[in-house]
């Protein structure tokens, strides 16, 4: 991966892309690319009354991360690494996760038709976290969108991530335990991580930090 062009992170609320993200760049002399979160209108509606605004979120969200894919597929690759704090195909997971059957099969439509006009990345990196840590770093950032968010809807995103992400084979995957780790304030996890990623060839790899104690 030492030629990777477009890395994007993904992983559940909470468990640290942005910020991981921002630091992957720098490490690897490249640029973000970061979720555009704060400016959809429906979001903290959605925390609130989940079933009566998820569709109108899922589309804005839709929408607004294939605007940032098409623009990405319209610069060279070739000239510095992308690190993105998500991938496109995470859309699909909040869309199971929320829609019912009816708003999933215009949802489905929808989202087809733009998943074949965007790259896909060179390597997705997942992030887990378990359930009380992510709680624990949402309470921390103290995002006013996301106090609504409830223990039950967390372990249900977690589910959906681990479920997605055992079948996935669309890319070279490093599946990293986040949970007793810091990228921020601990350099040496920073370089061990880095390590890591340079060292993947392709497959499916998993990476317990050796301070996670798992």
């Amino acid at each position: 991966m030492d030629r990777a062009r477009y890395i994007a992170l993904e992983g559940p609320i909470g468990v640290g892309k942005t910020s991981l993200t921002k630091l992957l760049a720098e490490e690897l002399g490249g640029v973000t690319q970061l979720e555009e979160v704060d400016d959809n209108p429906f979001l903290q509606k959605f925390y609130k009354d989940t079933k009566k605004y998820a569709f109108q979120t899922q589309i804005f969200f839709l929408l607004s991360r294939f605007q940032q894919q098409k623009e990405l597929n319209q610069q060279d690759l070739f000239q510095k690494t992308v690190v993105s704090d998500y991938i496109f195909a995470k859309d699909k997971i909040f869309a199971y996760l929320n829609l019912d059957e009816d708003e999933l099969g215009l949802y489905e439509q929808t989202f087809r038709l733009l998943d074949e006009r965007i790259p896909k990345p060179d390597l997705v990196i997942y992030l887990q976290a378990s359930c009380d840590v992510l709680l624990s770093r949402i309470e921390k950032r103290n995002n006013d969108y996301e106090r609504s968010i409830t223990k039950e809807y967390l372990k249900a995103l977690v589910e959906a991530y681990d479920k997605y992400f055992f079948y996935y084979g669309d890319t070279p995957l490093l599946v990293v335990n986040t949970s007793e780790i810091d990228f921020v304030n601990n350099p040496l996890d920073l370089a061990n991580l880095v390590k890591e990623i340079k060292s993947i060839r392709g497959g499916t790899q998993h990476y317990i930090p050796l301070g996670s104690g798992k």
